[in-house]
């Protein structure tokens, strides 16, 4: 069954689906999280579910999936906090590990790939929306907007992690509710929620030195055949195939110098795009839902809440101004 509900009225994005098909649910798992080598057993009866609830710039997650599931998973456009509430597993496996104990919070690993083993786990994740965060970030720190390195080997202890339990709480009580929240809200407990978490997991901003003046080689190679090529529904596969590299090693290639992850840049590239055509379009001719789908984005609560936090606006306003 699979149940998604955005009334027009709502400001926030909401998305449920749940069953008993193995291969259902590995496949949304996989395309959820850009993961690749997903390889699952079953061990015993099975089920899963996936909902999510959240506005522009955080999202409140829960996923269960009684089956064993391994694979490796790229960066995708959020932070993510997580923790189980049954099962465990590792993450990271092969290079800083951490083994997911019950109720203990940590950070996804952030900037690169990296390999998981899941073991019928009931999962809590809080999702932050890149730029959003990076802009908390930077606010705070009173640093230039940049991407953040967290130690996803910290798990928080005694004070901080009842604030963060709190905060967690708190959001839960705001976002979860039958009726629609408002925008302010969904805001402010977001940008509390952000501040909480940048309290509690140790990170860095990354300097320019660290992230590089710009793509060199075959990364600026990547990037030029991306702009060429954002149109035409290519993947990180493709731009890697088009500068003779695995995957593995375009990822490395754009971590090393650029600090961000492939699939982020194209993200941005196309949504600069539908920028530029909201920007110029008639708005008695021309949807938000049309242009986003013209450059990739399938979801449109997902395109909107990605323009929010790129450009600071909805993507209607562009348009409607």
């Amino acid at each position: 069954m699979i149940l998604a509900m955005v009334p027009e009225h709502d400001p926030r994005e909401r998305f449920e689906t749940s069953g008993t098909d193995l291969g259902v649910a590995s496949a949304m798992f996989a395309e959820a999280y850009a993961g690749s080598d997903f390889l699952t057993r079953q061990t015993g009866a099975f089920a899963y579910r996936h909902t999510m609830v959240g506005g522009a710039g955080m999202q409140l997650r829960g996923s269960r999936f009684t089956a064993h599931i391994s694979g490796e998973v790229e960066p995708t456009d959020d932070y993510v906090v997580q923790w189980v509430t049954r099962g465990g597993g590792v993450i990271d496996v092969g290079h800083d590990e951490v083994h997911l104990l019950r109720g203990a919070p940590t950070m996804f690993p952030t900037g690169r790939p990296y390999a998981f083993v899941l073991d019928g786990v009931d999962q809590n994740l809080v999702h932050f929306e890149r730029r959003f965060l990076e802009r908390e970030a930077a606010a705070r720190a009173g640093t230039e907007v940049g991407p953040l390195h967290f130690d996803h080997t910290h798990s928080p202890t005694g004070e901080s992690l009842r604030k963060w339990r709190e905060a967690v709480a708190l959001a839960a009580r705001a976002v979860m509710v039958p009726e629609p929240p408002s925008p302010v809200l969904l805001s402010e407990i977001a940008q509390f929620t952000a501040r909480t978490l940048l309290d509690t997991f140790p990170h860095r901003v990354l300097a320019p030195a660290d992230r590089g003046p710009g793509g060199s080689g075959r990364v600026g190679t990547a990037i030029e055949f991306m702009h060429a090529n954002a149109a035409l529904g290519i993947t990180t596969t493709d731009v890697a195939r088009s500068v003779g590299l695995s995957v593995r090693g375009l990822q490395q290639a754009f971590q090393r110098q650029l600090g961000e992850a492939p699939n982020t840049i194209l993200r941005g590239i196309r949504l600069d795009r539908a920028r530029d055509d909201l920007a110029r379009a008639d708005p008695s001719t021309t949807t938000v839902a049309a242009t986003a789908r013209l450059w990739g984005f399938a979801h449109l609560g997902r395109f909107s809440g990605a323009y929010l936090a790129r450009f600071g606006e909805y993507p209607r306003d562009t348009l409607a101004r």
